[in-house]
């Protein structure tokens, strides 16, 4: 399954997805499923009396012609079939991406691990017993080692390993899962590459993560939305009215025909076709095809959604939660400027910098290393070199001595190196300012404002000591991400508020925050801070949107209305979100939001295209109805179709045809704009209300002369 972040190329309309929507079309016919959708039941339950009608014509006992009853029947089949046929292809594509998916899940045999045998592992040589995938349960434990197939969703609770998920997110490059942390998830179906791992089983069988994507994706368990069932509601309320109008006219024409003496009373044919004119059949056909697609353009996207209701609340989404590394900015902090203090020079800063660096593997660490060749021409000298052991005083040191590297932990928030009587040490300024208060040295006046200045520029200051004292700082900046402030800017037009997280004092925040363009940041963000931010906006009746990947963002995740975990994330993150994003990539929030967007827009403009529809059939249908009895009524057929009964058959044909014309603009949806609610309702107005009042006297027009022109009518 090739699955990336850009929109595949569509194979929803290859022959084979073809055939089946087809046939498929025709099993939908059962009553049974049929009245799940009202407004296609009614014309259904229409088809099946025109046939009667026609039948009882072919017996010589027609309420009007045999052949005009037996087209009003075939097209009114065609109707039904049409609706049927879109939702055919917008499930098909689902059935495609779930036949890959089966591909994936298989009941390989698993190693399984007796629960107090973990305690005594020694590499992957633990005692187990063969047992099929599928008798593993909640909490049973097993071991994979290299080549073996993940027989089920589970933790990590020992061992690391490479893991090949192509089979589930499409991405061919190995990734690492270890125990602990926030990539000790595994699905069952990937592959191990390397090493061993035991694994605690999450979920029963057919409740794992490859079973709900198969679910989802084939549209076995897709419930139908909120504002999908309200509108579901809407369109039967017309139904209902329509039905109540059509009904009426029965008795009311034949009133009219005895009273004035003329003409003929309308026919349950007739009043049948008026009444599948007149009823909102476009979106009735097409509702269930825009949720499926809206579903299916986020697994284009490689975001599993386990439930509709959260494709379609990403649409309605008023606040973005986004973290700040990785998603507004690159991710890693770079080495920009050496900055000396106290009457230090560059050069002098740059050195001892470089020195503390060498052995830090960071990307931070890498960047001071870069900068000082750029900026000074300096080489990664090793620390055993004779020219640093031999001409120690250099570096303010003395001969003899010894290395010792000082490595970062999150307790000392500093690192460094020790060398022949030299101590350099580089870390986070509080820290730094502590160690050269404690040693009695004093601070450099121009130390703080230098520490202040870059952290209100929304960088990250590394002081740098040699022996105790001050030599200067290091500036790391978060570099943001191109296009990130253009895209804020149009959220914004949208009525969207974003929100940057971060644990970054609040002065680096803030200016991370002004230079990416959002409305608002979370500076210092514990999960309780989190968690407190979403329930505030949604007291305030907003919709929430977020983003994790760690057991600590679970709660929040729970909370929120749009919660996306990264496949790369723990279970319980996992398990907390209601859309798992595969290629596990921050920035998918807003695309996701954008798709959530797109749906609602194509519902809107289709429903406003249908009812748009219905008042331009009036047009046709109601004089050539009541023409006979009241020739006054000739004066609104002013299209001048042939005949009455032209143009109540061009009107079923219409009808039905505009079904099929919008379905690839149901499956595709409208194209999405950046604009607030006011310009989206002004454009469906002019575009889709305008255009549903032109098309159908143009469309029935046209099918009018082409039926006189062959005879038809």
């Amino acid at each position: 399954m090739n699955m990336n972040t850009q929109p595949k190329k569509q194979t929803a309309y290859s022959r084979e997805i073809y055939r089946r929507a087809l046939w498929t079309s025709f099993t939908k016919l059962d009553p049974r499923w049929m009245v799940r959708n009202p407004v296609m039941f009614v014309v259904e339950v229409g088809s099946v009396l025109t046939t009667a009608l026609w039948i009882q014509a072919l017996l010589g006992e027609g309420e009007a012609p045999t052949g005009f009853i037996g087209a009003i029947a075939l097209w009114l089949w065609f109707t039904v079939l049409f609706a049927n046929f879109s939702e055919a292809v917008a499930e098909g594509r689902g059935k495609a991406q779930a036949e890959s998916l089966r591909k994936a899940r298989q009941d390989t045999p698993a190693k399984k691990v007796g629960k107090l045998q973990v305690e005594k592992l020694e590499g992957s040589n633990v005692e187990h017993e063969i047992v099929s995938s599928t008798s593993l349960r909640k909490d049973d434990l097993y071991v994979v080692e290299t080549g073996d197939i993940l027989p089920a969703d589970g933790e990590i609770v020992a061992g690391i390993a490479s893991v090949d998920e192509s089979a589930v997110t499409g991405e061919s490059a190995p990734v690492v899962r270890e125990a602990g942390g926030d990539r000790s998830a595994v699905t069952g179906g990937t592959r191990l590459l390397s090493d061993w791992l035991i694994v605690r089983v999450s979920a029963d069988p057919g409740q794992g993560f490859l079973d709900r994507m198969i679910g989802m994706v084939e549209g076995a368990k897709r419930q139908k939305t909120p504002n999908e069932v309200a509108l579901n509601i809407l369109l039967a309320g017309f139904t209902i009215v329509f039905l109540v109008v059509c009904v009426t006219l029965l008795p009311y024409s034949l009133y009219s025909v005895q009273a004035t003496g003329k003409g003929l009373p309308i026919t349950i044919t007739v009043l049948i076709a008026l009444l599948v004119c007149l009823i909102p059949t476009t979106i009735g056909g097409l509702l269930s095809a825009i949720g499926i697609a809206g579903m299916d353009r986020m697994i284009q996207r490689n975001v599993i959604a386990m439930s509709g209701r959260a494709v379609e609340a990403a649409g309605d989404v008023d606040v973005l939660l986004l973290d700040k590394t990785g998603t507004i900015t690159l991710g890693n902090r770079q080495a920009v400027e050496f900055l000396p203090v106290g009457g230090v020079s560059a050069q002098e800063l740059a050195e001892a910098a470089q020195l503390a660096s060498l052995a830090d593997e960071t990307p931070e660490g890498r960047s001071v290393v870069v900068l000082a060749k750029e900026k000074f021409g300096l080489r990664g000298t090793p620390l055993s070199s004779p020219h640093i052991r031999q001409n120690p005083a250099e570096y303010g040191g003395t001969e003899g001595g010894g290395m010792h590297f000082v490595p970062f932990t999150a307790q000392t928030r500093m690192s460094g190196v020790d060398f022949d009587g030299v101590s350099i040490r580089k870390g986070a300024p509080d820290t730094m300012l502590g160690l050269l208060q404690s040693s009695g040295n004093p601070i450099p006046p121009d130390l703080k404002p230098t520490v202040d200045n870059i952290a209100r520029m929304g960088g990250t200051p590394l002081v740098v000591t040699r022996n105790q004292q001050a030599l200067g700082v290091i500036h790391l900046k978060d570099i943001v991400k191109g296009g990130i402030k253009e895209r804020f800017a149009q959220l914004r037009k949208m009525g969207i508020k974003t929100v940057m997280i971060t644990g970054d004092n609040p002065l680096t925040a803030a200016a991370i925050a002004a230079e990416a363009g959002v409305d608002d940041f979370l500076a210092q963000a514990t999960p309780e801070a989190k968690l407190k931010l979403i329930r505030e906006h949604q007291a305030g009746g907003r919709l929430v949107a977020m983003t994790g990947d760690g057991t600590n963002d679970a709660p929040a995740l729970a909370q929120a209305d749009v919660a996306v975990a990264m496949n790369t994330g723990t279970q319980p993150a996992r398990e907390a979100a209601n859309m798992v994003d595969l290629d596990s990539n921050p920035t998918k929030l807003i695309e996701i939001v954008e798709i959530g967007k797109q749906l609602l827009m194509t519902r809107g403009a289709l429903t406003t295209f249908s009812l748009a529809n219905d008042v331009s059939k009036y047009f046709a249908i109601i004089p050539a109805a009541f023409a006979s009895t009241y020739p006054q009524l000739q004066a609104l057929n002013f299209m001048r179709l042939a005949t009455p009964e032209s143009a109540i058959l061009s009107a079923v044909i219409f009808n039905a045809l505009i079904i099929i014309a919008l379905i690839p603009l149901a499956l595709r949806g409208v194209s999405y704009r950046a604009v607030d609610a006011a310009h989206l309702l002004r454009d469906n107005l002019l575009l889709y209300g305008v255009g549903g009042l032109i098309a159908p006297f143009l469309g029935i027009k046209l099918i009018d002369m082409l039926l006189v022109a062959l005879h038809w009518a």
